[in-house]
């Protein structure tokens, strides 16, 4: 088993680089993922961080939806709380504490969030076997890596290890200064 201090994460000190308007900008939350999430979903936020996507998610998914924002530093997920605290947000976000190779959630999700977080992840095979207990039949994962930490050839064996886990490609989005990919579980049989 792989310890949690053996794990490069972001530190929670750069938590500033991951969330300001230059970004927002470039990276705009709504438009990136507007065509995936819709009123009323629960939609999985891993590797939130300081809730750069989770609080446009929120305002997304509506009063009736939630977004459960994961993290496994619990100062990324201080700093969300601290955002959303006395706002209507607060009740539309569950904070949640993953373990380095476990997020641990029972629940079912519509959606599944994993912006420039894979790459961080030591056992991806793991990792998709996990999130497909936790999608629903024909939920999907938006991936999302940085060029700087992740090669063409290493992005390609991440979406080739999801298809031995059971997901099809559905897309290959523009999102600028990243790689890319929506993946959907397929189906079953079995109705979520």
């Amino acid at each position: 088993m792989i310890k949690e201090e053996n794990i490069r994460v972001c530190p929670v000190e750069r938590a500033g680089s991951l969330d300001n308007r230059i970004r927002k900008w470039l990276q705009d939350p709504q438009k990136i993922l507007k065509p995936y999430i819709k009123e009323g979903m629960t939609v999985l936020d891993i590797g939130c961080g300081p809730g750069f996507f989770s609080v446009d998610m929120a305002q997304m998914v509506g009063q009736s939806g939630r977004i459960i924002a994961s993290d496994v530093q619990e100062g990324m997920l201080q700093k969300l709380r601290d955002k959303i605290q006395g706002t209507k947000l607060e009740e539309r976000i569950t904070l949640h504490k993953c373990k380095a190779n476990k997020i641990g959630l029972s629940e079912s999700v519509d959606f599944i969030l994993a912006f420039y977080v894979l790459h961080e992840i030591p056992d991806q095979e793991a990792f998709f076997n996990e999130i497909k207990s936790i999608l629903k039949t024909k939920g999907k994962i938006f991936i999302t890596e940085p060029p700087f930490h992740v090669s063409k050839k290493d992005f390609k064996e991440t979406v080739r290890i999801a298809g031995t886990c059971g997901f099809t490609k559905v897309e290959s989005p523009k999102v600028f200064l990243s790689k890319a990919v929506v993946l959907e579980t397929e189906y079953t049989g079995v109705l979520n």
